[in-house]
């Protein structure tokens, strides 16, 4: 089968590798026909992420048609069509009985976090989406059979951005009349908006600073734009209009925030995870008391890291991987009631075999690409 492989710092590629076969009684093998590139790919073909082999297979974000199942096997059958959430998760460990999904404490032998598809060794190992077949283990418990009603492109999401947007909203504690902050309008921080207004906020400001993503969110979420580019502190010039900051911040920038000359010494040196500019962004936009939601993705151990900032005024950290099985249902249901439509974020439909264009446009944000599908 062909797949999207990676093979060194920012360098991936369509390779002709082993088709995936049934390993457990309970595995299934789904021909995809769907996946998409998420914002964290890029962490991978950045050498953030430790542990990656070359000619490894990336991908977390796909969906398909179940092509052949393991005996043990319940849930789905041969024919179906079903998303596959992002993380891996048994089903019956502490985490998994307590809705802490990604957190599984029996799907990764290689650490002590949980497991993803296609996200290094670190994170299980376990080969990704971006493929023609995908291997998913633990069938009874993650794929979810979509109505034929639905397209791929109103389910597909289903499998990450979509739960993780809500969960980071949620997390934070978003309510009616809320003043909400939105740092990031990639994929993820574009649906945060959605999900932030839907749940009653009533002033939404998004922060980035590239334009064409700036514009998506004024013309399609109606929400308050800011620019990075225009003040030379927006966390101070944020907590100004708002009169004191606002209630809750939503970071869904992570580690691929711009880098000081500092910060990137120290990454490509292994000493500090990426960036933390998102993070200082937050400690003076958030009002005192108030919330700051984590999503995008960090990696290792940082340095000057503003915990002062946050203590003495009191705010209150939320972060980590969405559980996402929890999430599945409930946003499945309001895309069919129509109160929730994700689709406005693709902007690319490309080939699987043209997938090393796919990633360089979306790395390089070019052609003002948001949201790549691929299809085998």
């Amino acid at each position: 089968m062909k797949a999207v492989t990676y093979q060194g710092l920012k360098n991936v590629e369509v390779k002709n590798v082993k088709d995936p076969i049934i390993e457990k009684n309970d595995d299934i093998i789904i021909k995809v026909t769907s996946t998409a590139i998420c914002g964290s790919d890029l962490h991978l073909i950045h050498n953030m992420i430790p542990n990656m082999p070359k000619g490894y297979i990336i991908g977390h974000e796909a969906m398909g048609i179940v092509q052949e199942a393991g005996k043990e096997v319940k849930s789905v059958k041969k024919g179906d069509r079903v998303i596959i959430p992002f993380p891996i998760s048994c089903g019956h460990c502490w985490y998994c009985e307590h809705d802490l999904w990604s957190q599984c404490d029996n799907s990764n032998d290689h650490g002590e976090v949980g497991a993803i598809f296609g996200y290094s060794e670190t994170l299980g190992g376990y080969d990704g989406g971006q493929a023609e077949y995908l291997r998913v283990p633990y069938a009874n418990v993650g794929p979810k059979i979509i109505p034929e009603d639905l397209t791929d492109e109103q389910a597909l999401f289903l499998t990450d951005i979509l739960p993780t947007s809500y969960w980071g909203v949620e997390n934070g504690g978003v309510k009616i009349g809320d003043t909400v902050v939105i740092l990031g309008c990639g994929p993820v921080g574009l649906l945060a908006q959605k999900w932030a207004a839907y749940m009653g906020a009533s002033r939404i400001i998004a922060v980035d600073y590239i334009g064409y993503r700036l514009n998506h969110a004024k013309k399609f979420n109606q929400v308050e734009i800011i620019s990075l580019e225009e003040h030379d502190n927006v966390g101070d010039y944020i907590k100004d209009i708002t009169n004191g900051g606002a209630d809750v911040v939503i970071d869904c920038v992570g580690m691929d925030g711009k880098m000081t000359v500092m910060e990137k010494a120290e990454t490509l040196l292994k000493l500090q995870g990426g960036s933390k500019s998102a993070i200082e962004v937050a400690t003076q936009a958030v009002r005192k008391g108030g919330t700051v939601s984590i999503v995008g993705v960090y990696g290792a151990r940082y340095n000057n890291f503003p915990f002062g900032d946050f203590f003495s005024r009191n705010i209150t950290l939320k972060m980590g991987q969405c559980p996402v099985h929890s999430y599945v249902d409930p946003i499945l249901k309001l895309i069919q009631e129509k109160k929730i439509d994700p689709t406005d974020i693709i902007t690319h439909k490309i080939p699987l075999d043209k997938g090393k264009h796919a990633y360089e446009i979306f790395d390089q944000k070019q052609d003002d690409c948001i949201k790549v599908i691929l299809k085998p």
